[in-house]
């Protein structure tokens, strides 16, 4: 069985780039913001995160001046049309069907502005290279364990899914749906986007797109 333990993540490369093209008093999303590490990477932007986790979305909250709100992916509380960003990092794989996912990234085009673009992010099935293993001809929906540590035993991890540091070592299931090439931008066009940019970094597919 495959076991992944949680370690601390810096900004990776290309999402750094994003959010720091993003312009000087603009307003964008994390969606699926996790503990906020994305948040404060631009000074002059200013960004509500959403998470479905109340603990997580508490540390966010902690990355001033931005904000953060618990919330679900496919029931967004924000205004459409309003934003000029978004970003949505390692969240829509985690959705079980396939009309789930088209809707999801259908929520966060529709809270765009006209000219306004989004970072999407998802597991790759094609991990031939890395730990993992997975790759094409593998089974696209998997579950994945993830293991939280004590916090004797994790001091240089950032990321602790319980808010307990007390606890033992734990391992949790957790759904995921390898994207294979290709897929994510089909979903994005089933979503009556469009794909902009795209690419394979670090193990996940990923794509910059808009509405069309």
């Amino acid at each position: 069985m495959k076991i992944f333990p949680l370690t601390a993540l810096q900004p990776w490369p290309l999402i750094e780039k994003f959010l720091k093209e993003q312009g000087n008093g603009s307003v964008g999303l994390d969606i699926g913001c996790g503990n906020g590490k994305y948040l404060a990477i631009n000074r002059n932007v200013f960004i509500v995160g959403s998470d479905r986790s109340t603990n997580l979305v508490r540390i966010a909250k902690q990355h001033q001046s931005h904000d953060a709100v618990v919330a679900d992916i496919l029931d967004l509380p924000h205004p459409k049309a309003t934003f000029d960003f978004a970003i949505s990092i390692a969240v829509i794989h985690h959705l079980s069907t396939r009309e789930r996912r088209v809707k999801a990234i259908r929520s966060i085009l529709e809270l765009l502005k006209r000219d306004g673009k989004a970072l999407l992010y998802v597991w790759a099935l094609e991990q031939a290279s890395s730990r993992r293993g997975w790759d094409e001809g593998d089974e696209q929906d998997v579950m994945v364990p993830w293991v939280t540590r004590s916090k004797s035993s994790a001091k240089a991890d950032s990321e602790i899914i319980s808010s307990n540091s007390n606890q033992a070592e734990k391992t949790f299931q957790r759904y995921y749906h390898l994207y294979r090439k290709g897929e994510l931008e089909e979903d994005v066009e089933n979503a009556e986007g469009k794909v902009l940019e795209n690419g394979y970094e670090k193990d996940n597919w990923w794509a910059i797109v808009t509405s069309r």
